[in-house]
């Protein structure tokens, strides 16, 4: 048995689980993506179980049908909308996930607004050059913070908040009444008026042809001057080059973004050149909202367990097509 593991860009994986106890005749650790699709099938020809770490390296049907000895597909949280699972059960591939925390994506969430409410690189970077106080920063305590939706995530986002002192604002396509109340949440009649009423935003849903292009330029232009933007969930989500224009224009005030729509974000792209970033109005994170050490070692340890199963005729997690 040949295994690969894709996209461990911190190079931590074979160090976080039992992967000896699986008596592989090849464990094969892969830091980089490729996002050439021949380079990549080449790379893969000899693997008969394909690692992969949420959707950073997307697998299309066109890969899956390029690969003879592909026998299974792991992939780290109990999802994956980069994996064309149909294509793999066709060729009888199961798909196994494992499960996942939210508590680290949270902890980022309320970390971005922190930051740009205190306006922490801005003020780091005037130190760095030698100044000192450049500005004033606002409480969290007062303000209102409105999420896109108000899931696993989004509410303990709102739980935390409120304990700051934050009033909480949510809205989604389908968020009830009755969910709102168990939160203590009040609920937006519309994405308009979230966007309007709230000083922090923060964004918390799953990718999807609803959500796609959500926040575009009419929605940045409710928001009000001196607003936040937060992004931890899909870079697609919200319509970059508009957000750029939109900042430019000076409403919203500020952003922060910890996922693009292209991963790991290319050296030359826009947001980098921007000078937003050295005046503090955006600030950039690389995909950081799930990658903590607690995370990786479950994520690692269930894909150990998922390839054991496996081997043994009964596997578990099995993502449905």
């Amino acid at each position: 048995m040949r295994i690969a593991i894709l996209d461990d860009y911190q190079g931590v994986a074979l160090t976080l689980a039992p992967w000896d106890s699986l008596g592989a005749e090849e464990i094969a650790v892969f830091r980089d993506s490729l996002a050439d699709r021949a380079a990549l099938i080449e790379r893969l020809q000899r693997f008969q179980v394909v690692c992969l770490m949420r959707e950073r390296t997307p697998f299309p049907k066109e890969l899956i049908d390029a690969l003879p000895n592909l026998q299974l597909i792991v992939t780290t949280g109990p999802r994956n909308a980069a994996i064309d699972v149909a294509a793999a059960a066709a060729r009888g591939i199961p798909v196994c996930g494992t499960e996942s925390r939210a508590t680290p994506t949270v902890e980022l969430a309320l970390l971005l607004m922190i930051a740009l409410s205190r306006r922490l690189l801005p003020e780091a970077l005037s130190l760095r050059d030698g100044g000192w106080q450049a500005g004033l920063g606002r409480d969290l305590a007062g303000l209102t913070l409105g999420l896109v939706g108000l899931g696993r995530i989004g509410g303990q986002v709102a739980r935390l908040a409120q304990g700051l002192g934050m009033a909480v604002t949510a809205w989604s396509q389908n968020l009830t009444e009755a969910r709102c109340a168990e939160l203590g949440v009040a609920r937006a009649p519309d994405l308009p008026a979230l966007l309007a009423g709230a000083d922090l935003v923060s964004i918390h849903l799953v990718l999807s042809e609803r959500s796609r292009g959500l926040i575009g330029a009419a929605e940045l232009a409710a928001m009000k001057p001196d607003a936040g933007l937060i992004n931890t969930s899909r870079g697609p989500i919200v319509d970059w080059p508009a957000l750029l224009a939109a900042l430019e224009a000076g409403r919203p005030g500020a952003a922060a973004l910890d996922v693009y729509e292209e991963e790991p974000l290319p050296a030359d792209h826009p947001l980098h050149a921007t000078r937003l970033i050295d005046e503090g109005r955006l600030l950039l994170t690389p995909h950081l909202g799930y990658a903590t050490r607690q995370t990786f070692e479950l994520f690692y340890r269930q894909t150990v367990e998922a390839i054991a199963a496996w081997r043994a005729a009964a596997p578990i997690r099995v993502i449905a097509s």
